[in-house]
C-alpha cells in the first residue's frame, strides 16, 4: 500500500513539474504599430509651355498654354509593421 501511495505522489509531482517550470516574469511589452509605405515622385514633361495665335470673334488672340507634366510615383519603402516599446497592460 505504501508503494502504491508513494507511486501516485510521484506521478502527481511529475505531471505538476512542467507547469511549474513553464512560468516566467514579463521582461517587455510591444505594440505593433503600422507604417505605411514611402513613395518618391518624378515628373516628365509631356508638352513644353508655349504661346500661339488664334481667331476669336473676328480678332487675333495671344494664347499662352502652360507645360504640362505627367507625375510618376516611385515605390521607397514597403508598408510594413513596427515593434515599439510600450506600458505593459
Amino acid at each position: 500500500m505504501k508503494k502504491v501511495l508513494a507511486g501516485a505522489i510521484l506521478a502527481v509531482t511529475a505531471m505538476a513539474a512542467p507547469a511549474f517550470a513553464w512560468e516566467g516574469q514579463v521582461v517587455a511589452c510591444y505594440d505593433k504599430v503600422w507604417v505605411p509605405a514611402k513613395y518618391s515622385y518624378t515628373k516628365t514633361l509631356v508638352m513644353a509651355s508655349h504661346t500661339e495665335w488664334e481667331h476669336q470673334n473676328g480678332q487675333m488672340v495671344k494664347m499662352h498654354y502652360p507645360a504640362v507634366y505627367k507625375q510618376m510615383k516611385h515605390l521607397e519603402t514597403a508598408g510594413h509593421y513596427l515593434a515599439v516599446k510600450a506600458p505593459c497592460k
